[in-house]
């Protein structure tokens, strides 16, 4: 018999705590022997959560969970990168006992020192539901395509920011608006910052990008940026233009991962993931590619991943949390950090005169960036017009300097904003 504790008892630790209990014969064949939820913690213990507290032990202090004679494994879903949570799973594993969560910002920012107690103990820290969801990309990476080796990751890792920019495109209303809409559908947070920010994504890139090549998980080597600058004026241009503009997470060997809003052209299969729907894409050889699409959060998708690493840590499956022993991972290698050597969008607010598009092009010029194409609509004498140009292949760093010489010469409206098209890439 495993016995379980599980601390947090929110919507998706009560989806987990009612499936244990429901399926319980199920899930023991699955793992070879009992799976017993023994103790549990939460906020309030009176609140109905669907299922009986008679016969399961309630702690209110969760990190005594990690003390209980009569709990194996901590299931940790209560959230926050420090705090009782960082406590309750350092004390378990230091402890011997192992670890099930779904908490990716504390794995981001403690994944490391996390992996080394759980290895030095002879405990198993699980992550799977700590990136996209019901996607099982970790598992992906572990098992699936352990025999390859890694070229690429890629991916949507925020429902939140792709229904957003799915809604834009399909409705044609503004950012705002459709955030609204979100946030009363649930989709959102009242406070959006760590999804249209980029950062939850950020959170899930960087362990991605750690299992992925071996090397320390570090959230500061991401460069974030989030949705906020895309208006309905970039998806319309973007879509005249034969391209989709989402939200991307990508890590490639030798290169800064990033997150980051980029053109994929429409008819590549990231551009077609609509919805609050994540997706992750693997570049490997000698596999070559495996895209893996599905839910990203909520309380059933989250469930899945949780009750999948159980199982396997019941059936000594849990493996070590970045695929080898930590004294083997290496620091993150970043060659390059300027983004490759790609196409750009650039979208540019102006006054509607004489000499402008010379000034522009002149600058351009100065950092060697040919222009692929340009669009313009509409004339007007007493308000800024939008110009967007699209370049040939050029980095990352010309493309800012550019930008930046512009901004000193008081030629534009309000910041810019120049994204990648991933032609390649994506197609």
């Amino acid at each position: 018999m495993l016995n379980i504790g599980i601390a947090g008892l929110g919507v998706v630790g009560a989806e987990v705590a009612k499936l244990l209990l429901n399926r319980s014969a199920s899930f023991a064949d699955k793992a070879g022997q009992e799976l017993c939820i023994t103790a549990v913690s939460a906020r309030s213990r009176g609140k109905d959560r669907g299922f009986p507290l008679d016969t399961i032990a309630f702690v209110e202090n969760p990190v005594e969970l990690a003390e209980r004679d009569d709990v194996d494994l901590v299931v940790e879903l209560m959230g926050g990168s420090e705090g009782p949570a960082l406590q309750l799973v350092t004390n378990a594993l230091k402890a011997g006992k192992s670890v099930v969560t779904a908490n990716k910002a504390m794995i981001a920012h403690h994944g490391q020192a996390l992996a080394q107690i759980a290895e030095e103990s002879g405990a198993a820290l699980m992550f799977e539901a700590a990136v996209a969801g019901g996607i099982p990309a970790l598992k992906t990476l572990r098992e699936g395509l352990s025999a390859n080796d890694i070229v690429r990751v890629s991916g949507i890792l925020n429902g939140t920011c792709n229904y957003i920019l799915s809604e834009m495109s399909e409705t044609g209303r503004d950012f705002e608006s459709v955030l609204k809409e979100a946030q009363d559908k649930g989709y959102a947070e009242a406070d959006p910052t760590f999804d249209v920010d980029g950062i939850d994504a950020a959170h899930k890139l960087a362990i991605l990008s750690a299992l992925a090549f071996g090397h320390q998980v570090n959230l500061s080597d991401v460069d974030i940026h989030g949705i906020r600058p895309i208006t309905d004026i970039d998806i319309a241009y973007a879509a005249e233009l034969g391209y989709t503009i989402k939200l991307l997470g990508i890590a490639a060997k030798g290169q800064k991962p990033s997150v980051k809003p980029c053109l994929l052209p429409s008819h590549s299969q990231l551009a077609k993931i609509s919805g609050a729907l994540n997706a992750v894409e693997f570049d490997a050889d000698p596999v070559q590619s495996v895209i893996c699409v599905g839910p990203g959060a909520g309380a059933g998708p989250t469930a899945s991943a949780v009750l999948a690493d159980i199982i396997d840590i019941a059936t000594s499956r849990g493996g070590l949390p970045f695929g080898k022993p930590t004294d083997r991972l290496s620091s993150a290698s970043t060659t390059n950090t300027d983004g490759g050597y790609l196409r750009y969008y650039i979208r540019l607010k102006v006054e509607d005169r004489p000499g402008v598009l010379s000034d522009i092009t002149s600058v351009l010029r100065d950092e060697d960036i040919s222009v692929a194409s340009m669009l313009q609509k509409g004339q007007s004498a007493d308000a800024p017009v939008s110009l967007v140009l699209t370049t040939h292949h050029t980095t990352q760093s010309a493309v800012l300097n550019a930008v930046a010489k512009m901004q000193e010469m008081d030629i534009l409206f309000g910041a810019p904003l120049a994204l990648a098209i991933l032609d390649a890439e994506a197609s």
